[in-house]
């Protein structure tokens, strides 16, 4: 890869803060969805998880319990 690469060769990254506050949930449950694999893209490097600025937001799929 050459020094003078354009813009568009890198992909942009928010961190589970910046994704929790685009998606409307907690920054909690963005980080189980990275643990969980459920957001394609994803990186970890370190403690800190880079999720791409175009990743779709996962169904949650926790069940909810119904009174009978």
């Amino acid at each position: 890869m050459s020094v003078n690469a354009d813009k568009e060769d890198f992909m942009e990254y928010l961190t589970v803060k910046e994704m929790g506050l685009k998606w409307g949930i907690t920054s909690r449950m963005v980080t189980v969805y990275c643990n969980n694999n459920r957001i394609p893209g994803a990186i970890k490097k370190g403690n800190l998880w880079l999720i791409p600025t175009d990743a779709k937001k996962p169904e949650d799929n926790r069940k909810i319990r119904t009174k009978i």
